[in-house]
C-alpha cells in the first residue's frame, strides 16, 4: 500500500510545512534525552520510513518538550531492529516503530519475543491490502479468483515474502475460503510484486494503492478486492473483502512500542505526543490521499488489538505448522 519512495519523500515536505501541530502532553515527564531515537526497522525510502519521517516532521514542528529521530535499521525482515529496541533502556529515549511483522518475526524464529515484548503505546496509521491480479488471467472478480484456485489447488502462481506479512495475506485469504495458492518468492516488496504482475510472471499479489488506481484503466492489472471495513474513496468500484462474503480485513497497521518496563508515565507522555499530528485535518489528508487512513488508539486498547492480531497471525500458522509451530 505504499506510494512510490519519490512521490511520498517529495510529499513529506508539503505536508509537514503547513502542519502547526502542538503536542500537549498530559503528565510532564523528565527524560534522560532531547531527542529520542524512533527505530523504523527497514531501509529508508520505504512506506514505513517516510510514514514516520512525516511524523518526526510534525512532532518536531510541534511544542513537544521532547522531539524524535528517525532511525532506520534494515535486516532479517524487521527483525534487526526489533531486537535493537527490544534490549534498549526503557527510558523513554528509544522508541520502536512496528507493524505486523513482529509476530511473522515471532513465528519464524527470527525473534523469541513477539509483541507483549514491548509496551504498547499507540496505533497510528492503518493501510489495507488490496487482492490484485496481473491484466493477463482470465477471471475478473474474486469470484473467478477463487474458483480457478479451488479448481486448481496450489497451482496459481502468487507473489509473496516468504513468511513475511505478504504471506499472512494469502494464508490466511485461503484459510478462510478453502483457497489454496503457490507462493512465488519474491523481493523487492509490492514494487517486485506488481512488476511480476505486469510482465506475467506471477499471476496474484498484493497491489498498493498507487497501482491500483493508476494501473487499472490500461488492463495492465486488476483489483478484486481491498481488505478493510469499508471502500476506499481513492477506489470506490473496488469491493470489500466481507461484501464479497469474505470475513476478513487485513492491512499493514503502523504503531509505535516502548521497551518493556517503560513506566506507565513515560508511556502516556508518549503517547499524548503521537496523538497530535492524528488530530491535524491536514496531515490526516494527506496519509488519505497515500491510501493510508489515520486511525489513533491509546495504549490499553493498542494492547489488546495486539492481542488478537497475534492470536489470528499464530492460529494460522498452527493450522500449517509454520515456524516454531511445526
Amino acid at each position: 500500500m505504499k506510494l512510490l519512495a519519490s512521490h511520498l519523500k517529495a510529499a513529506t515536505a508539503a505536508v509537514v510545512a503547513g502542519l502547526g501541530i502542538a503536542a500537549t502532553p498530559a503528565s510532564a515527564v523528565d527524560l534522560p534525552c532531547d531527542t529520542a531515537q524512533l527505530i523504523v526497522p527497514w531501509g529508508p525510502g520505504g512506506g514505513t520510513s517516510v510514514i514516520f519521517g512525516i511524523f518526526e516532521q510534525a512532532i518536531q514542528n510541534s511544542d513537544s518538550p521532547v522531539k524524535i529521530k528517525v532511525v532506520t535499521m534494515p535486516g532479517q525482515g524487521g527483525g534487526l531492529g526489533a531486537k535493537e529496541a527490544h534490549a534498549a533502556k526503557p527510558d523513554g529515549c528509544t522508541l520502536f516503530a512496528i507493524h505486523q511483522h513482529l509476530p511473522v518475526n515471532y513465528i519464524n524464529g527470527v525473534t523469541d519475543f513477539n509483541w507483549d515484548g514491548f509496551e504498547p503505546v499507540a496505533m497510528l496509521t492503518d493501510t489495507p491490502e488490496i487482492i490484485g491480479a496481473g491484466g493477463h488471467v482470465e477471471y475478473n472478480d474474486l469470484d473467478g479468483m477463487l474458483a480457478a484456485a479451488k479448481a486448481s489447488p496450489g497451482s496459481i502462481p502468487t507473489g509473496v515474502s516468504m513468511g513475511a506479512t505478504s504471506h499472512f495475506l494469502w494464508i490466511i485469504l485461503g484459510s478462510k475460503t478453502g483457497a489454496d495458492f503457490a507462493y512465488v518468492p519474491f523481493q523487492g516488496g509490492t514494487a517486485g510484486r506488481i512488476t511480476g504482475l505486469l510482465n506475467g510472471s506471477i499471476d496474484l499479489g498484493g497491489i498498493n494503492m498507487a497501482a491500483a488506481r493508476t494501473q487499472r484503466g490500461d488492463g495492465n492489472l486488476k483489483a478484486f478486492a481491498i481488505a478493510s471495513n469499508e471502500r476506499s474513496d481513492l477506489i470506490p468500484d473496488v469491493p470489500t473483502l466481507k461484501e464479497l462474503g469474505v470475513d476478513m480485513t487485513f492491512s499493514l497497521t503502523r504503531g509505535v512500542m516502548l521497551p518493556k518496563g517503560t513506566s506507565p508515565e513515560i508511556v502516556a507522555f508518549w503517547a499524548d505526543v503521537f496523538k497530535g499530528p492524528t488530530e491535524d485535518e491536514t496531515f490526516v489528508a494527506e496519509q488519505a490521499a497515500k491510501g493510508t487512513s489515520v486511525e489513533y488508539l491509546g495504549p490499553e486498547d493498542y494492547a489488546k488489538w495486539w492481542e488478537a492480531t497475534s492470536a489470528e497471525f499464530i492460529d494460522a500458522a498452527k493450522e500449517l505448522k509454520m515456524g516454531r509451530f511445526q
